[in-house]
């Protein structure tokens, strides 16, 4: 007879909050996909790849993903 063993996997996520729930960073979305998110609960993909269900609205001067800024900045040059 054989056993299997399961190994628990922590999740984690590259986002660590604040003492106050605010995310570290905020991720670039694809714009039609937040207010879905918002509502249903879905998960968006953001530039970075991390996946996510969108729960904070970023305010103007939040911190930006460096990741998701990178991607941004090559996107835009491409225009």
């Amino acid at each position: 007879m054989s056993t299997t063993q399961t190994i628990e996997r922590p999740d984690v996520t590259t986002d660590e909050t604040t003492d106050d729930d605010t995310p570290k960073f905020f991720h670039y979305v694809k714009k039609n996909k937040i207010a879905e998110s918002a509502v249903m609960g879905t998960h968006v993909v953001a530039l970075c790849g991390e996946v996510f269900p969108v729960t904070k609205s970023a305010k103007p001067g939040s911190p930006v993903c460096p990741e998701c800024k990178k991607v941004y900045d090559g996107l835009r040059k491409g225009d």
